[in-house]
């Protein structure tokens, strides 16, 4: 593959731990940031903020986050929505009731349960036309949605607001997901370097597989086992000097990433 080279405007981060990139890197600087409260996506009105589920309001919390950061207009960017699991929460809600009493099934439940649903909240309350996908692959959906939002910027020439979270797992679900956090992250990615560009990125397929960049040693159980977190090697060069990360893309693919900070 040739290598894809584009831009980072706008960053967005919230975990347990971290409400914001700013906290990231005050972390990795040796502070200790303040806890967060919930996600408060803000971008939501009042009403869909209440009726919208955990799933939906990390994803748009954070798309948000890199939103203002870029100062960009969301009703005209494309975006793509990537979660490993969806809405555990529902989900085990929708099994728990299949299991005892099918015909008091939620259609609202099943609404929130699919993986588009980020997206759709999105679109709705920023009024973007502009095309819209959900990824899933498991514990590579971040690197697949990197790949996949990247490769839209560069063949569109165009902006693509890029957002992957998890929250955790309830039930049963959590003993096979293993997912006892949440997590979310965002990026703005451009083609072309701008006013606000913070970073430039290289993303290369290479010809050889190997283990994927372990997240620094300073953030040891920043979100264990959340897939999102994936993004962590890359979420601190971006908080940093900048270096190379890879991260697993399938069974035997990797996706080598190059991060240089703006001047």
């Amino acid at each position: 593959m040739k290598p894809l080279d584009l831009f980072v405007e706008g960053i967005g981060l919230w975990s347990p731990q971290f409400a914001d990139f700013a906290a990231l890197r005050a972390r990795l600087n040796g502070d200790a940031p303040v806890a967060p409260a919930a996600p408060t996506s803000a971008l939501l009105p009042a009403n869909e903020r209440r009726r919208a589920p955990e799933s939906v309001r990390l994803a748009v919390e954070v798309a948000g986050q890199a939103l203002a950061m870029s100062g960009r207009d969301p009703a005209t960017l494309a975006c793509v929505f990537a979660s490993a699991h969806g809405d555990q929460a529902i989900t085990d809600a929708i099994c728990a009731t299949l299991a005892r009493a099918p015909a008091e099934l939620s259609p609202t439940r099943f609404h929130h349960s699919v993986h588009n649903a980020p997206a759709g909240y999105w679109t709705i309350a920023t009024g973007c036309r502009a095309p819209s996908s959900a990824v899933c692959a498991g514990a590579r959906s971040f690197a697949a949605a990197l790949l996949e939002a990247s490769t839209q910027a560069l063949a569109e020439r165009r902006p693509v607001l890029l957002a992957c979270s998890d929250i955790a797992g309830r039930g049963p679900l959590l003993e096979m997901t293993g997912c006892d956090r949440a997590f979310g992250c965002a990026l703005l990615l451009a083609p072309e370097a701008g006013t606000t560009t913070l970073a430039r990125l290289r993303l290369e397929l290479p010809a050889d597989h190997a283990s994927s960049t372990p997240p620094p040693a300073t953030l040891p159980d920043a979100a264990v086992g959340n897939p999102a977190a994936a993004a962590l090697p890359l979420l601190a060069l971006l908080a940093g000097a900048g270096g190379r990360c890879r991260l697993e893309l399938a069974a035997a693919l990797d996706l080598l990433i190059a991060v240089e900070p703006a001047a």
